[in-house]
């Protein structure tokens, strides 16, 4: 009897087929044979044989019917994000894919310990901080400090003029706030509040700034984590050196817009997880209960820091002053 319903189960799935081969929407960057690509974004239409719900035709001959997808299959598509204008800014959390650490062409693992988690929500934001093109000052309020369950400092909703945006929130900033964006440079260094962004050739030494370039006109870079922060340690030159929080030292243009201050959410480090359900909650999974011999791979090195690195425009004529 087992082996009479396999056999049947066995000819009604050999009857399905899908007739066309585009149906299956890819992600963005990635070749139409990507496994989990078709895997993780369904297509909004199939046709299978047998029923009078629409015409089509088989490759056999015979007619087809259409089957529609859900409207819950429909929003759980990834919207990506860009300045390119092929998608439109938004301040609502949007539906992420996640893959759990596997690749998405083979669908193999290859990170063994993300995956599972709690649901989590994109949102979108802004990491450029470029004034106006008349050199005035544009001034935004804060209009709320959220969670981002995306990464690991607190964002800050802020608005100015007619439109609305995410940004990385400082430690002191709060609701009602006004912060500022500037690319006036004057003689003196300016005594800019925590939040404000200015170009690197208007604040002073020492100053303790995020969210830095590698080239004037590109977006925020270093510095993003929470309680994380540069600081300014010379100018010569044109170029501005400023130290990371690794005592590493890099070179970057003075003309580069930076944020003043350092990151909100500065006891990141100092959480307690206190049981492994939690770790479970972040989408960290266990590691593996084999045994490992200590071999001292990741014990203490006192090694020197490494160079300055520079960052030039190569689209910038001149010869760079060594530092």
């Amino acid at each position: 009897m087992y082996i009479m319903s396999l056999r049947t189960l066995c000819n009604n799935l050999r009857q399905l087929a899908v007739t066309n081969r585009q149906l299956c929407i890819t992600h963005p960057g990635h070749g139409t044979n990507g496994f989990m690509s078709k895997l993780l974004l369904p297509a909004t239409t199939t046709h299978c044989c047998g029923s009078n719900l629409g015409t089509g035709k088989h490759h056999d001959g015979s007619e087809v019917r259409q089957l529609h997808t859900t409207a819950a299959m429909e929003r759980s598509k990834f919207i990506p994000f860009g300045r390119t204008g092929k998608q439109k800014y938004t301040v609502r959390p949007l539906p992420m894919v996640r893959y759990a650490g596997r690749d998405l062409d083979t669908g193999r693992i290859i990170h063994k310990r993300l995956g599972g988690g709690h649901k989590q929500r994109y949102r979108m934001l802004d990491y450029f901080r470029e004034p106006p093109a008349d050199d005035k000052v544009y001034e935004e309020r804060v209009l709320d400090i959220q969670y981002d369950p995306n990464r690991s400092a607190r964002i800050a909703l802020v608005a100015g003029g007619n439109h609305k945006r995410y940004i990385i929130a400082t430690v002191n900033m709060k609701a009602g706030d006004i912060i500022k964006t500037s690319g006036q440079v004057s003689r003196l260094s300016v005594t800019a509040n925590e939040g404000d962004a200015y170009r690197l050739a208007a604040l002073p030494i020492g100053q303790l700034v995020h969210g830095i370039p590698k080239y004037p006109g590109d977006h925020g870079r270093f510095c993003r984590a929470a309680g994380t922060s540069g600081q300014i340690v010379r100018k010569i030159g044109g170029m501005v050196v400023i130290q990371l929080p690794s005592k590493r030292q890099i070179s970057v243009s003075d003309q580069c817009m930076v944020t003043i201050g350092r990151v909100s959410n500065e006891d990141h480090n100092k959480r307690v997880i206190g049981k492994a359900g939690r770790n479970r909650w972040l989408g960290i999974r266990p590691k593996s209960g084999l045994w490992h011999r200590k071999d001292g791979r990741h014990g203490r090195k006192i090694k020197p820091l490494p160079p300055i690195q520079v960052f030039m425009d190569k689209k910038q004529e001149g010869v760079h002053i060594n530092v």
